[in-house]
């Protein structure tokens, strides 16, 4: 079968890779539809991010849709399309137990270099999969159900966040993850939704899916601080970028008693700590999901949820490599994604 390998920084290939012998519990999936994620872009551009890096070739690829090509004693059916969760907690370490599948100390997440040796991902013709990873995906796009993993990050995120209803909500970054989380807060009851971003395009996407305002900071960097009077105005901030002056902006915009949601993965920064204490904002962090994977599946298809406006390239397994360097390019995509069947 043939899949697609980092080796390095700018060194994609497209490989031969054997299947993998399918278990008891376990189905064989041929690939419909992979999306490109800001992880795979780090592996792509920079060979990983802040201290993971890698050290091996590694198969790319978490946001997948599949069709049941062998479901085995499974109970799904042949030909059946699926949305396959990437998260692989091993349901017998403490944090398993105690219902922080997320934090588990043996995951196996696809695609991911944290480990050695890495976590190969699933970026393959063929891929087989526990049976429990999988969820029913009838009635969406091959495209749709490949938005599942980055649509449940945001829903995580949302829970982490506790009661929305009513809620004022600055989003800073409108990439996949920003814009899915306009969804997530909307979906979950907010009222009001500003949105930051330094990409026209982009922000021209945050406004499709609902954002009430959303503001170039590039063009116009101080129009946060009409919402800093008074102490500040929003109740919640999804960070979406990694980026500290995104994070201090963010910050002066909240309230006393606000929430700081930590969804960018950029690296250690600088807090400012005096306005976090002196206006008892609470700082969570939101790593990954795991329950949310099949809420948002729900979501999708009951049609509260759309997430068709944010796929805005596809392209075909052999230009592989094209969706990298298209997601790569905030002007003009917001989710690039990869068809490995016709």
């Amino acid at each position: 079968m043939k899949a697609i390998v980092i080796h390095a920084a700018r060194d994609l290939r497209i490989e031969d890779r054997p299947e993998d012998p399918v278990l008891p519990g376990q189905l064989r999936l041929r690939l419909a539809t992979g999306g490109v994620c800001g992880s795979d872009l780090h592996y792509y551009n920079h060979g990983g991010f802040g201290a993971v890096r890698l050290k091996e070739p590694m198969i790319l690829g978490h946001e997948v849709s599949a069709h049941v090509e062998d479901p085995g004693t499974t109970g799904f059916a042949r030909g059946q399309l699926v949305a396959v969760s990437p998260s692989r907690p091993c349901g017998a370490c403490k944090f398993c137990l105690e219902g922080l599948a997320n934090q588990c100390l043996n995951m196996r997440f696809y695609g991911s270099a944290m480990p050695f040796p890495h976590i190969q991902g699933a970026f393959r013709e063929v891929l087989v999969a526990d049976a429990s990873q999988c969820v029913d995906a009838t009635g969406l796009t091959a495209g749709e159900a490949a938005m599942a993993e980055p649509l449940a990050v945001t829903l995580h995120a949302t829970r982490r966040a506790g009661d929305m209803l009513g809620k004022s909500v600055l989003v800073t970054g409108c990439g996949p993850i920003g814009t899915l989380a306009i969804l997530a807060a909307r979906r979950a009851g907010a009222a009001e939704i500003v949105a930051t971003d330094l990409s026209d395009f982009t922000l021209s996407l945050a406004a499709k899916v609902g954002a009430d305002r959303v503001i170039n900071t590039a063009r116009e960097p101080d129009a946060l601080a009409a919402y800093s009077a008074d102490k500040g105005h929003f109740d919640v901030l999804y960070e979406c970028t990694g980026v500290a002056a995104a994070l201090a902006g963010g910050i002066a915009a909240l309230r006393p008693r606000g929430v700081i949601l930590q969804l960018g993965l950029g690296g250690d920064m600088t807090l400012p700590m005096m306005a976090i204490t002196a206006k008892e904002l609470d700082l969570r962090g939101s790593f990954r999901f795991h329950p949310e994977f099949a809420v948002g599946v729900g979501l999708m298809q009951k049609g509260l949820v759309d997430v068709k406006p944010l796929i805005t390239h596809t392209v075909p397994l052999a230009q592989a490599e094209d969706a990298f360097r298209l997601a790569s390019d905030r002007t003009q995509a917001m989710k690039a994604q990869i068809v490995f069947v016709d």
